[in-house]
């Protein structure tokens, strides 16, 4: 009987170019942080990646296993793959300090990329990725899922009805600009970050940029300035506001969100500069890009892209702060919060077994308190106390009564005694009617 023929050998899977370069759109896309390279990195387009994390997602791509490791060590094996798959390998710099050039004039066309969105490094690189997938190979699944975010969870938390809820979301849709303004207290900046993750349908933090506006805040922080680099000298650094749409154009069918806390705290015409005008609704896209006035003649020009959204907090409270012109204003579409002592709270602290008579307690002299600062000439209706002074109860119910008298003592009283500053009598007769 004649001996079997023996199987023919498997070829091993070849790494190329093309699975390299989905590998670099992977990671684009998931914009999750990496490890720094050792000594080497790959320079692709301007930006850096660590040589072995991506010849690994390449090579999980090539084999068609999620779970594959990079068959060879650390060092110049990987690097002369990549350099063969005509990669460019270059020696690790030292970053001191974030943000910071570390390339010569490498760096700066990169912060130039950065900034000018004509067409993002990371929309190139989508681009130059988009090949057909090898025979076998497929991209693998993200690493974790992220938790969705519903209309029932958004009702649950927060203490506003589905009408005004809707009503926030049409003014968001409408503007693409929202301010959420009210009392202190009230949940802004609570609300603003649900307001996103509603639009999203996810908790989606990846999507989302918060910053917050004080006196010191300028347009350099915010839209580019010179800022100095690890050697001493000062480089063009694009800021928060371009970086956010440069994510944003890069990835135009996801809503991308900047929350503004504190919107009324900082010289908002100052930070804002140009964003004053492509702020508007109608004013966004390429087709109304401007010329930054720190921009290099050859940079393209600035734009905000269609999907990204603005949510600004505002205290009304705080009066030494200016108020937001008229021009400003108009671009926004406004919510006004007001402190909610009625059933949405007093069913969630029942539900964190407060005991009753301890809620009707504290509504009941919370809403007596409002209502006298809300008549007093000297304050208002802006300078109401809000709800979430009390959303923190302790976890075991006969702790309550100690935290709901420290909260009246160390927090509503000092607030008081500010509110009443010329007449402190009244602000210690509020307090004792709290405490009684």
């Amino acid at each position: 009987m004649p001996a079997a023929s023996p199987a023919a050998p498997v070829s091993p899977p070849v790494l190329t170019r093309e699975h390299v370069l989905r590998a670099l759109r992977q990671l684009a896309r998931e914009g999750r942080p990496l490890p720094p390279g050792t000594v080497y990195e790959l320079v692709y387009r301007g930006r850096r990646y660590p040589p072995r994390t991506v010849a690994e997602h390449a090579w999980r791509l090539a084999t068609g296993n999620p779970a594959a490791r990079w068959p060879r060590p650390a060092g110049t094996a990987t690097n002369a793959v990549l350099e063969r798959l005509d990669f460019t390998i270059s020696t690790r710099r030292p970053v001191l300090t974030p943000g910071s050039a570390t390339d010569g004039e490498a760096a700066d066309q990169q912060h130039a990329e950065d900034l000018y969105t004509g067409l993002p490094p990371v929309a190139e690189l989508v681009a130059a990725a988009r090949l057909p997938a090898p025979a076998g190979a497929a991209e693998p699944a993200l690493p974790y899922a992220v938790p969705t975010y519903t209309r029932a969870e958004a009702l649950a938390e927060l203490f506003i009805d589905e009408a005004a809820l809707d009503a926030a979301l049409a003014g968001l849709h409408r503007r693409r600009n929202l301010l959420v303004q009210g009392p202190p207290g009230t949940g802004k900046t609570f609300l603003a970050r649900r307001l996103a993750w509603l639009l999203l349908g996810a908790r989606d933090e990846a999507c989302i940029e918060l910053v917050q506006f004080h006196p010191s805040y300028g347009y350099e922080d915010f839209m580019l300035g010179f800022r100095p680099d690890a050697r001493g000298q000062f480089r063009l650094v694009p800021g928060v506001l371009p970086l956010l749409c440069q994510r944003a154009a890069a990835d135009p069918a996801r809503p991308y969100f900047l929350l503004i806390d504190e919107l009324n705290r900082g010289n908002v015409p100052r930070i804002f500069g140009e964003f004053l005008l492509l702020l508007e609704a109608d004013k966004r896209g390429p087709a109304h890009a401007l010329r930054l006035p720190y921009a290099p003649p050859e940079a393209s020009r600035f734009f905000v892209p269609d999907n990204l959204y603005v949510i600004g907090t505002l205290n009304l409270a705080d009066r030494s702060l200016s108020p937001l012109d008229y021009a400003l204003r108009r671009r926004f579409a406004v919510v006004g919060l007001a402190p909610q002592f009625g059933t949405p709270l007093r069913q969630y602290l029942a539900a964190r077994q407060v005991p009753a008579p301890l809620i009707e307690q504290l509504c009941t002299r919370m809403a007596a308190l409002n209502q006298a600062i809300a008549d007093d000439p000297e304050l208002g209706p802006d300078f109401v106390i809000g709800h979430s002074y009390f959303c923190q109860p302790p976890a075991a119910p006969a702790e309550t009564a100690a935290w709901l008298r420290l909260v009246f003592e160390q927090e509503i009283g000092p607030l008081l005694a500010d509110y009443w500053r010329e007449q402190p009598a009244i602000a210690a007769a509020q307090l004792r009617k709290l405490l009684a």
